[in-house]
This record gives C-alpha cells, sequence and structure tokens, in this order.
C-alpha cells in the first residue's frame, strides 16, 4: 500500500518558486532535480515518473526512470511535491499547493480536482460517523462520473 509523506506542504507558483524552496531547505539543485520540477510545473496536470523520465512527449530532455523516482521521493519529503492515486494505474505526480482533493471515476477513470471546500461537508459526515478526518489528496473520491450515471441510468 502507498503512504503519503507527512510532510507539510510547500505551495510553490512556479519552477523558479520551487528551485528557491529547495535552497531554502538546503537542497542541491541539480539538473536532473531542476528538470523534475520544470516538467511538474509545466505539466497543469498530475503525471507518472515515465511521463517525467520520456521527456513529456518532446517537452523536455529525457531523464533515468530511477533518478525522476529518486528527485520525486526528495521533493515530496520536502513538500514541494504531491504523489496521489487517481484510480486503476501508475502513481501521479504534482507540485504541491494547490486546494484541490480529487475525484475519479471508477468505471471511465476520469478524474477531476475538485475546491477541497466542496468536500467539507462529506468530511464532516466521515468525522461524524467513524471519528476519521477524511483525505482526497493521495486517493480520490470514487464513484462515477455524470457521463457514466447518464449511461448507466439509460441502461447503456
Amino acid at each position: 500500500m502507498s503512504v503519503p509523506r507527512l510532510s507539510p506542504p510547500v505551495p510553490t507558483a512556479d519552477a523558479d518558486a520551487a528551485t528557491e524552496a529547495m535552497r531554502e531547505r538546503g537542497l542541491r539543485i541539480t539538473a536532473a532535480r531542476r528538470l523534475v520540477v520544470e516538467a511538474l510545473h509545466g505539466a497543469g496536470r498530475p503525471v507518472t515518473a515515465e511521463e517525467l523520465a520520456s521527456g513529456m512527449y518532446g517537452r523536455f530532455p529525457r531523464a533515468d526512470l530511477a533518478s525522476v523516482y529518486r528527485n520525486l521521493e526528495t521533493l515530496e519529503d520536502a513538500g514541494l511535491v504531491q504523489h496521489m492515486h487517481l484510480g486503476h494505474g501508475p502513481g501521479l505526480y504534482a507540485p504541491t499547493g494547490s486546494a484541490s482533493e480529487y475525484v475519479a471515476c471508477e468505471r471511465c477513470g476520469r478524474s477531476q480536482a475538485v475546491p477541497r471546500a466542496s468536500l467539507d461537508a462529506l468530511r464532516g459526515a466521515v468525522r461524524a460517523a467513524v471519528g476519521y478526518e477524511a483525505s482526497f489528496t493521495h486517493f480520490p473520491l470514487m464513484g462515477l462520473c455524470p457521463v457514466c450515471v447518464d449511461k448507466r441510468d439509460c441502461g447503456a
């Protein structure tokens, strides 16, 4: 089972801010680490380590997959990267700092970031029912998206 890191998130607006945050935390600014940060901030969505290593479809130089994973782990430990699983498939990575959590469709795999506040009532219901504080950042809230609900209701 994948376990999320418990480092406090360090929001960064762009790759330059992330690089400065790395310096402030005493991390070395290696070319490989800088490449991971630039690709994550440039992606506009959560991405896999494999996408980062392959150069993000020609937008960045290719990198060694093991190096990408090591850098992602270091950046996650520093609070600069968040690791998540949105349905089936490999783990995904994104810069920290968004107030978003995730919902994912268990039928078609579609996922969507939603404002954290939009799930507060659900989080309160879970806390009242079982005492847990629910979080939907590492694992999403799973269910059926509106399109799949319509298909199911129409018998498609």
